[in-house]
């Protein structure tokens, strides 16, 4: 089903007027940021996190504008209000100008693509991919080598490529976090080189709350092998690897279950809440 409005700088428009000029030279270079948060019940999930990260992705880049969050907030609310909508991912795209009065904002109801159930049970296929991303704390719109990734990717039906370091180590994924696990001790690359997700944010909170402990390491895929891996985002909540490039992971251990479903049980707890 289409969403029939969305909203530019705060104000509800048909979709039918939604435009962007092709002299819009910021557009064109990817000078904006964006956000994409999970709408449940008609209540953006976890809102206050995403534009927390949204403000700090314009601070990273130089993005200036006038948009508060207090005023992205009530658009996000009014939009959702307006397309009677219960269920939907919510982009927040947020494009520069040559001054900070001519930043512009967009938000739009997009139709929400989840996992298959049984990708849930049995894992998914990976590929690995090399580059490193510009600004890695930001989510830009800078997306040109995730983009060639996720591609490449989806050529030889894997769900997602694992970006790769210089030194052949996994990142991140193009539209995902990645976690290896052996027990209850998650392996992460370290903060300092990868967005830091807000659903990974979230996962990390109750992983530590049932005893798991997070270790900041760069693992190569031949070393993954001897692990659980698995991926976190919006969309996908946490979902099993079972195979990256042509190594073979273990399947999902009774700790990455046990982990599933906590983490399910946090997001049916906070459901309906938009500040956790």
């Amino acid at each position: 089903m289409e969403h029939p409005f969305f909203s530019k700088n705060g104000e509800i428009l048909p979709v039918e007027q939604a435009a962007i000029p092709l002299s819009n030279i910021e557009y064109q270079y990817g000078f904006g940021v964006y956000e994409t948060v999970r709408v449940t019940n008609s209540i953006p999930n976890f809102l206050k996190d995403h534009l927390e990260r949204l403000a700090e992705s314009a601070r990273i880049i130089g993005l200036e504008h006038s948009f508060s969050s207090t005023i992205i907030y009530d658009s996000a609310e009014k939009l959702i209000e307006k397309n009677e909508v219960e269920a939907c991912n919510l982009k927040i795209l947020l494009i520069g100008g040559q001054t900070k009065d001519s930043a512009t904002l967009y938000i739009l109801c997009l139709n929400p693509l989840f996992p298959d159930k049984k990708l849930f049970r049995d894992g998914v296929d990976c590929i690995t991919y090399a580059y490193e991303r510009l600004f890695p704390h930001a989510k830009t719109l800078n997306m040109l080598g995730s983009y060639l990734g996720l591609r490449e990717a989806r050529r030889v039906n894997a769900y997602e490529a694992l970006l790769l370091n210089r030194d052949g180590r996994i990142t991140e994924g193009t539209r995902t976090n990645f976690f290896a696990m052996s027990g209850k001790t998650l392996y992460s690359a370290p903060e300092a080189v990868i967005l830091q997700g807000v659903t990974r944010k979230a996962v990390l909170r109750v992983a530590l709350d049932i005893g798991f402990v997070l270790e900041e390491k760069e693992l190569r895929p031949d070393e993954v092998q001897e692990y659980g891996a698995f991926l976190t985002s919006t969309s996908s909540k946490i979902l099993p690897i079972r195979s990256i490039d042509s190594l073979v992971l273990p399947e999902p251990s009774q700790k990455l279950r046990e982990l599933s479903r906590a983490f399910d049980e946090f997001l049916e707890q906070n459901r309906g809440r938009s500040n956790d």
